[in-house]
């Protein structure tokens, strides 16, 4: 195997870049997870992570991935047989969808056209029209990864309320949970689903459910089949560090560290820098004279940018091309955007210079692939990070 010098470019929508940070907290031996250190430092993470949420309720953390914490939101809140809307806005509500159904779940899909996120009002006229309350949950993709769209929970919410309707709120953030902001509480949700590997900058492995007191309360009338996934035994020994079976030692002990660096940085400036490359990149494909995915500016990503290609197909070759020539990995098109688009993720432990180098890499690659472009990218976005160049960094700089 050839060697490649320097660092590979994983700009991919996650899994995202582990700082070093996070990984030195995780590089310890084995411990004791019924002992006083592990304890203390379950107790710290199961609080800090409510802040990430936003909520004050408590937050479950499973060893998992995200498909995990989508199942467990499911189960502890619903029966055979009930029906749960849900809106396609790409592919990972498809796949929702789809373990919903595997579950014995049934389900009806508001069609969308994966260049969109949800739409609210569409949401809360078929509400109005479900006079006998069949409909048991509505559930919501956040941060679609496989467009760069982001769904207005909040408006979900309020239309919702306004339909008169008692569905549960359930929303996927794992693409966006410490990327795009987020308002577990505000915007009344009532169970939000997490994963570690994309905004939390640790690697796959841990999964979140944050609850409301309705969610919790929902346990009670819920039939699905539950074991590892039940929320019972979590809330009875969440509060004294413990979990009711062996939890992932050394990836809490990571996010133990991430949280620090995120309340640290504070998760209002998180949120503004990731819009700030979000919106450089989008200088970018602008001054390229390529197409972003996502139609609608209003709902476009922090966490990522979904690109066209240029007659309808060739990303993947691009993403060949720019792998094999640069060592940096771009996110694929999946399922129906399949060969159509290539992803750019700028999330989780992500600076100005790393962005410059992700499009600085992209440029090149249009160019060696023979994708017809125009050049000025880069430029373009260096232009709207130093006018949008954090207050702090201003000052400095005057």
């Amino acid at each position: 195997m050839t060697y490649k010098a320097g660092r590979h470019f994983l700009q991919i929508p996650g899994p995202t870049n582990v700082p070093d940070r996070v990984l030195r907290a995780m590089d310890m031996p084995t411990m004791d997870h019924r002992g006083p250190e592990f304890q203390a430092m379950a107790k710290r993470v199961l609080t800090g992570i409510r802040t990430i949420f936003q909520t004050k309720n408590p937050v479950v953390i499973y060893p998992g991935s995200g498909t995990g914490a989508w199942e467990a939101a499911l189960v502890n809140t619903l029966s055979p047989g009930d029906l749960v809307l849900m809106y396609e806005t790409g592919h990972f509500a498809s796949l929702w969808k789809k373990l919903a159904e595997r579950l014995g779940l049934r389900t009806e899909f508001i069609a969308g056209d994966w260049r969109h996120g949800a739409d609210a009002a569409a949401i809360g006229e078929r509400l109005k029209a479900d006079g006998g309350h069949e409909i048991k949950a509505v559930c919501v993709v956040h941060n679609e990864t496989s467009t760069g769209c982001v769904s207005p929970v909040g408006d979900v919410r309020k239309a919702i309320d306004a339909a008169g309707h008692p569905a549960l709120l359930l929303v996927d953030t794992i693409s966006s949970l410490g990327s795009v902001d987020y308002r577990h509480d505000e915007w009344g949700v009532d169970v939000t689903v997490g994963g570690s590997q994309k905004g939390l900058m640790l690697p796959p492995g841990l999964s979140f459910n944050a609850l409301s007191d309705k969610a919790i309360a929902a346990q009670a009338s819920a039939r699905l089949p539950r074991s590892y996934w039940a929320w019972d035994e979590m809330l009875a020994m969440n509060p004294n560090g413990f979990f009711p079976s062996t939890p992932a030692t050394n990836l809490l002990y990571g996010l133990d560290a991430a949280l620090e660096m995120l309340h640290a940085e504070g998760l209002a400036n998180v949120f503004a820098r990731h819009q700030r490359h979000a919106a450089a990149t989008r200088a970018a494909v602008d001054a390229w004279g390529l197409e972003v995915l996502c139609a609608d500016p209003a709902q476009h990503s922090g966490a990522l940018t979904a690109v066209l290609m240029p007659g309808g197909k060739g990303a993947d070759a691009l993403r060949q091309t720019i792998l094999e020539r640069f060592d940096m990995s771009l996110g694929a098109g999946l399922s129906k955007l399949a060969d159509k688009i290539f992803r750019i993720g700028h999330l989780g432990d992500f600076n100005d210079l790393t962005l410059i180098g992700t499009l600085g890499g992209v440029e090149m690659g249009l160019k060696v692939a023979g994708v017809e472009h125009r050049s000025g990218g880069v430029d373009a976005a260096m232009a709207v990070l130093a006018a949008a160049a954090p207050a702090e960094a201003r000052q400095a700089a005057e």
